[in-house]
């Protein structure tokens, strides 16, 4: 295939992803769909979230099976500063990943350029991409991404209004979509990771692990090429057991709040196995579904039975 027709292909996903971030922010506009976002029970926001984390969260378990060298040295690192300065038990953990990587992968990976250029790719709009990919993409963001990712918010506390933050959103994915950028969106993942108490005991002081996260994504990308090749040259169990420690106390919260209400256990727990189950209906993931299983539950559960 010509160079001119891969560019080309790409100038028409380019095109979907430009009719997705539109999408993202009609849906903001759209004010029946952020008072559906803000109904959403806390007991179900929670039990969701924990579905989402339980299969990272057990990753450090099978990553000490499955690659011992890397993930034994790791789980090490974190329980000890886990216990002696809790707020370095992660990064702790991160580093002694990277250096086993380094190990593993040997000097090839330092040979990678760590610079990243910027390419503007002409959209090219193709009713056929947009549908197959755009309308997918668009659906799949909101349903995986947006809709858990406010819930996880509600779960820690903070009642984040739809509306600016999807129409800002989408205005950000469609700038990046010229230069080849898809979807920018809440990250239900971490966003539990932020918005968590290990990010800051203060959950008014927790917009600073926001801060750090931003500076620390920005000097990712100044090195997108080297840290591609760390993590494309990393076993991918590390780097999802990695995530997994530092997300064992937003599980931890997430469980507890969901299962506060004896009369949302039932639901709670249902949207927990569903969510956790990874299933894919439609091509949409367990977590939108988890949503909706346990909300039929918590309607039906609580619906008064019919007097005799």
């Amino acid at each position: 295939m010509s160079a001119a027709a891969t560019t080309q292909q790409f100038g028409a996903a380019v095109g979907a992803f430009l009719v997705c971030g539109a999408l993202i922010v009609i849906a903001g506009l759209w004010p029946a769909f952020g008072r559906l976002i803000t109904s959403i029970p806390k007991p179900i926001a929670g039990a969701m979230l924990a579905g989402i984390l339980f299969p990272i969260c057990i990753a450090p378990v099978t990553a000490a099976v499955e690659q011992p060298a890397i993930a034994i040295p790791m789980v090490l690192a974190w329980l000890v500063l886990a216990r002696l300065a809790p707020r370095w038990a992660v990064p702790a953990a991160m580093a002694v990943a990277v250096i086993g990587i380094a190990i593993l992968a040997g000097p090839t990976v330092l040979e990678a350029s760590a610079a990243p250029s910027l390419q503007f790719v002409p959209p090219i709009f193709d009713p056929a991409v947009i549908v197959g990919l755009g309308l997918p993409l668009f659906v799949v963001t909101m349903a995986g991404q947006n809709v858990p990712g406010f819930a996880v918010m509600k779960t820690f506390g903070y009642d984040v209004p739809p509306r600016p933050v999807l129409v800002t959103s989408g205005a950000a994915s469609i700038a990046s979509a010229f230069f080849g950028g898809h979807a920018i969106n809440l990250a239900a993942i971490t966003a539990a990771i932020m918005a968590g108490p290990e990010s800051n005991p203060d959950p008014k002081r927790r917009w600073t692990a926001t801060v750090a996260a931003g500076v620390s994504y920005l000097v990712l990308g100044v090195g997108a090429g080297l840290a591609a090749a760390i993590v494309h040259a990393s076993p991918p169990i590390i780097i999802t057991a990695v995530a997994g420690l530092a997300l064992l106390g937003a599980l931890v919260t997430s469980i507890t709040g969901s299962l506060e209400e004896p009369s949302s256990r039932i639901a709670a727990i249902s949207t927990f196995l569903v969510t956790a189950s990874g299933i894919a209906v439609a091509g949409i993931g367990s977590a939108f579904w988890g949503l909706v299983v346990g909300g039929l539950m918590l309607v039906w559960l609580r619906a008064r039975a019919p007097s005799s």
